[in-house]
């Protein structure tokens, strides 16, 4: 039998297991089938469009060492940074096990109330937590696993405690899952050091009586992001679908493309119809995935932004700074978190950031500085944020031109950007533009989009005015730009919101 045609037997018969065991997946009623067709009747809510900023707690065990993202997986990873970490402060894998390390994680700093006024003076319109990363760590409170937040660790419904605080706040909710792609992720548990004293010796992922926590050892060839095993695909469904009946969040994110055909779009029929029953009929359902949503989802772009205006809203997902704690990581600063939001918002996007917690829970001085600066920023220049839509074009100024963008992480352009003073970003809503100076304007500023010659717009200007400030602006409309002479009382921050009424 020649490869391809035995690529293609695989592919039809896989195919074919697929869509037999979505089909007795038990999936909440309600109008969305586990169709494509079906899915495209979704309309977007209006509560995320107007949000445009969220923020995330990407958190759990992992944070206790102290050493960044993807702990879990690469402390059994030989000769890697975090191995010998590991092995030096906590033992070899074989002895000393990711399972060892949970109950260390007490979050006995944490103040999931405190925390979430915090964000919502910062100006997010919604939180999302962690609900099970790919160590198959559940922060919620499971009835089908025990390896969670409640039964371990801090012994608390982190899920729970995070949603509670969030609906004090008036924030909406969203929970995100990273167990698909777990299953080939923590094979590296199941090796064994290939020298040394413990050469040989079977980490204790290898140990059949914890394959609840570390999985069974995936089949050959099975080493994909998502795997292949029809038996994991209906694991994986049976967990989310607890995690989204109990919680009811509005939002949902899965970190890789809509996993595994029939079974995650059953998936996603069972979250958009539970929320529509849960809400009487009033959706408020949003689902991330790094994929095209074509119309089905919100596209969920990592450490990327989008290279124009999308049709269709979408999100950029990120982290001030690693994703999960680590000692002397470089955070971003409050401007770059700011020019992200404004670039991401001008092109239809939402902004949803990681704000790095402590393994105890709490957030240290440099964080919470960052944080701090956005909090002074939105107050005067959420008007062009909140609510907002895009204009005609995006922006103008040196950024926008496709020689000086940088490719992003997942397809889209790198999420920071080194802006200019002519640098501008638009907004809309209503009969108000929003302009932002993506940067301290040094001289006049110049915004040929809106010159007297401009085909862009074709309506009068009657007034232009500072975000935040009372003064009164000199401004003038000629030819080649709408010239505003710089203000004389400058704000304390980089990026500048124009408001330019329009009649």
């Amino acid at each position: 039998m020649s490869i391809n045609l035995k690529h293609l037997l695989t592919g039809i018969l896989l195919t074919s297991i697929f869509t037999v065991q979505a089909q007795q997946l038990p999936i909440n009623q309600g109008p969305f089938k586990p169709t494509n067709e079906s899915l495209k009747e979704y309309k977007y809510p209006e509560w995320f469009r107007d949000a445009k900023f969220g923020i995330w707690a990407h958190w759990g065990p992992q944070a206790v060492p102290r050493q960044g993202d993807w702990y879990a997986r690469n402390m059994y990873a030989e000769n890697s940074r975090q191995y010998k970490y590991h092995v030096k402060h906590y033992g070899p894998p074989s002895k000393f096990g990711y399972k060892d390390l949970i109950p260390l994680w007490k979050a006995e700093k944490w103040d999931p109330e405190k925390l979430m006024a915090l964000y919502k003076r910062a100006g997010a319109k919604y939180f999302v937590s962690m609900g099970s990363h790919h160590d198959n760590f559940f922060l919620w409170k499971s009835k089908i696993h025990k390896w969670n937040a409640f039964n371990m660790g801090p012994h608390k419904d982190v899920v729970g405690l995070w949603q509670k605080a969030a609906k004090k706040e008036g924030l909406k909710f969203g929970v995100s899952e990273h167990l698909a792609a777990s299953y080939t992720w923590f094979q590296t548990a199941h090796g064994a050091d290939t020298a040394g004293q413990f050469k040989g010796v079977p980490y204790d992922g290898a140990d059949p009586q914890l394959a609840d926590l570390y999985h069974t050892k995936a089949a050959p060839g099975d080493y994909g992001w998502l795997t292949t095993n029809p038996e994991w695909m209906k694991e994986w469904y049976a967990d989310v679908k607890e995690l989204v009946d109990t919680y009811h969040p509005d939002l949902l994110y899965s970190d890789s493309k809509l996993p595994f055909d029939e079974v995650g779009r059953s998936m996603l029929a069972n979250f958009y119809n539970g929320n529509l029953a849960y809400h009487q009929g009033k959706a408020t359902a949003v689902y991330n995935c790094k994929e095209a949503s074509d119309g089905k989802w919100v596209q969920d772009l990592e450490r990327g932004v989008q290279d124009s205006i999308s049709p269709y809203p979408w999100q950029t997902d990120t982290s001030i700074g690693d994703w999960y704690y680590q000692t002397g990581q470089k955070y971003r600063t409050g401007t770059e978190v700011i020019q992200m939001l404004v670039d991401i918002v001008s092109k239809n996007g939402n902004l949803l950031i990681n704000v790095v917690q402590t393994p105890e829970g709490d957030l240290e001085p440099d964080v919470l500085n960052i944080v701090e600066q956005i909090a002074a920023w939105m107050p005067a220049n959420g008007k062009g944020i909140y609510g907002t839509r895009p204009w005609k074009v995006y922006g103008e100024g040196p950024s926008t031109i496709k020689e000086n963008q940088k490719k992003g992480q997942f397809g889209g352009l790198s999420d920071t950007h080194a802006y200019q003073h002519t640098d501008i970003r638009f907004t809309t809503k209503g009969n108000s533009l929003y302009a932002f100076c993506m940067e301290t304007p040094e001289t006049d500023i110049q915004i040929k989009s809106l010159g007297k010659s401009s085909k862009l717009n074709d309506k009068k200007i009657t007034g232009v005015s500072l975000l935040g400030s009372k003064q009164k602006l000199k401004w003038k409309q000629e030819d080649d730009a709408l010239v505003i002479t710089k203000p004389s009382d400058m704000p304390a921050w980089k990026v500048m919101g124009l408001q330019i009424d329009l009649k």
